[in-house]
C-alpha cells in the first residue's frame, strides 16, 4: 500500500535567511505515528509549510492520499487536521463561535463530538479564547483538529504548553486516532520523551537536511553509544560509527546495532541511547 504521506527531494530556498530546505524526503505509512524531530529552525514547520501547500516548494513531489495536493482541492484538505504551534484561531472568537465557522468549511464537521471534547478537556464554552492560557488554547485546536473526522493529522508541537498529566491524556487520544488502519500521525515535538511513548518512527532533520528515519523500536533497542576511551575510539571500525563527540576524557559514539558492536568491543562499555541523546549526537556530533 501506497503511504498517507510522502515527501521526494523537497527543497525550498529563502535568500533572506539563507536557510534551504534541501532535498527532503521521507514517508509516512497508513495507521502510524510518525514523529518528527528537529532543532528550532532546522526546518520542521517550513516543512509542514510544502506539506499543506502554505508555503510553495521550489521543488520535489508531496503526495497526500496518493495525490498531490492543489490550492483548491478542499477534498483532500477535509481529510487533514491541523494543529500548529501559536495562535491557531482568532483571540475574539468563543469556541461555540468557532463550532459555527468551521460547520461552513467541514461538511464532515462533528458538532457533537467537539462538544464532547470541549467538556472532556474542561474548555468553556462561551469564553473568548484571547482569555485561554496555552495549554487551553492547544487544547482546544486538538479538539477542532479532530472534529470533523479526518484521516491524517499533522501537529506542530501540539503538545506544548500541556501539564504531564493533561500530555498523557493526549497521546492516549492519539494513539486512539491511529487504531484506524486509514489514519495517520505526523506529530512534531521538542519533547522527546512524548514520541518515545508514541511514535513508530523518527525522523530527524538538522540544517534543512534529513539526518535520520528510522523505526522508534530500533532507535530505541537496537542504537546504542559506547563510552570510548581515545585509545579505543582509535581502533573503531568507521563503518560502525554513525556519529561520534567527544567529551572531557571520554568519546560518544553512536552506532546502529548496540548488540553487535557489544559482541565485537567487549572492553568498551555499551549503553541504551535515548532519542535525546540520538539527536543531541547526531546534530553536535561529527562522523568519520
Amino acid at each position: 500500500m501506497e503511504p498517507i504521506l510522502e515527501l521526494e527531494n523537497i527543497t525550498k530556498s529563502f535568500s533572506k535567511s539563507n536557510f534551504t530546505l534541501d532535498n527532503l524526503s521521507f514517508a509516512l505509512p497508513y495507521g502510524n505515528i510518525l514523529g518528527f524531530v528537529g532543532e528550532n529552525g532546522a526546518g520542521k514547520t517550513t516543512t509542514i509549510g510544502c506539506i499543506l501547500n502554505t508555503i510553495h516548494k521550489d521543488s520535489g513531489t508531496i503526495r497526500l492520499f496518493g495525490k498531490e495536493m492543489q490550492d483548491d482541492d478542499t477534498a483532500l484538505r477535509e481529510k487533514i487536521g491541523v494543529v500548529y504551534d501559536g495562535d491557531n484561531f482568532p483571540g475574539f472568537w468563543t469556541a461555540k463561535q468557532l463550532s459555527q465557522v468551521m460547520s461552513g468549511l467541514y461538511t464532515c464537521w462533528d458538532h457533537g463530538l467537539f462538544e464532547k471534547y470541549l467538556e472532556e478537556f474542561k474548555l468553556p464554552y462561551t469564553q473568548k479564547i484571547k482569555h485561554f492560557s496555552r495549554g487551553m488554547s492547544m487544547k482546544l485546536a486538538i479538539a477542532a483538529a479532530l472534529s470533523h473526522h479526518p484521516q491524517l493529522l499533522i501537529l506542530d508541537e501540539a503538545t506544548s504548553g500541556l501539564d504531564p498529566i493533561m500530555r498523557d491524556e493526549m497521546l492516549d487520544i492519539f494513539l486512539d486516532f491511529v487504531q484506524a488502519e486509514d489514519h495517520s500521525i505526523l506529530l512534531s515535538s521538542h519533547i522527546t520523551s512524548d514520541l518515545e511513548k508514541v511514535a513508530d518512527y523518527i525522523t530527524f532533520i538538522h540544517n534543512g537536511r534529513l539526518i535520520l528515519t528510522a523505526s522508534k523500536d530500533d532507535l530505541i533497542y537496537r542504537y546504542a553509544v559506547l563510552r570510548c576511551k581515545d585509545s579505543q575510539f582509535q581502533a573503531l571500525d568507521p563503518a560502525d560509527v554513525i556519529a561520534f563527540r567527544k567529551r572531557d576524557f571520554q568519546i560518544d559514539v553512536l552506532v546502529a546495532d548496540g548488540k553487535a558492536v557489544e559482541k565485537k568491543y567487549k572492553d568498551i562499555v555499551t549503553d541504551h541511547v535515548s532519542i535525546d541523546e540520538i539527536m543531541l549526537l547526531l546534530v553536535k556530533g561529527a562522523s568519520l
